[in-house]
């Protein structure tokens, strides 16, 4: 009678509570290997690895590893970053700008199947290109550093946004 009351309690389905629904199952580990950097700003890699590793803790069930034979991989490489001019003053200075940071991702298996998937766009490309821009103005005491920060936070929440099963 207790059995039968635990089964009609939970159902005969795995149902799986908290942030773990929203990813795919069997999954405990995730290797984030630095970020290579195609841009003159060298720094970018590592931000973004070290923001990426931070969603991932805090967002997901999995944890980041430094082995390379974890249950997936995530690679990324930053491939372009720009600024350019919004606004100018009278005499030409520039009022607003924007900082924009272009990055390819692929999440994968141990056995090299896709796990990050864009249906939106379907290729045959196992990257999925991902861009973030951040506005800033000059006069009001903010750097094309802390916008480049704060698109690259943005980015990496994303990407750990695209690892989310699909429905």
């Amino acid at each position: 009678m207790v059995l039968l009351a635990f089964v009609l309690a939970t159902g005969c389905a795995p149902y799986r509570f908290g942030n773990a629904a929203l990813f795919p199952p069997g999954i405990q580990t995730v290797h984030v290997p630095i970020i290579r950097d195609a841009t003159f700003r060298h720094d970018l890699g590592l931000q973004l690895t070290e923001a990426l590793i931070r969603e991932i803790e805090l967002r997901t069930p999995y944890k980041v590893t430094a082995d390379p034979f974890a249950d997936t991989t995530l690679k990324c490489e930053v491939i372009g970053e720009t600024k350019r001019v919004l606004t100018e003053t009278d005499s030409d200075y520039p009022r607003a700008l924007d900082a924009a940071i272009q990055v390819r991702a692929s999440w994968t298996d141990r056995a090299g199947r896709l796990l990050l998937n864009n249906s939106i766009v379907p290729t045959d490309d196992l990257t999925i290109l991902f861009s973030q821009d951040e506005r800033f103005v000059p006069e009001a005491g903010q750097s094309v550093d802390m916008a480049m920060q704060k698109a690259i936070e943005d980015l990496a929440g994303r990407i750990v946004s695209q690892m989310e099963t699909r429905w």
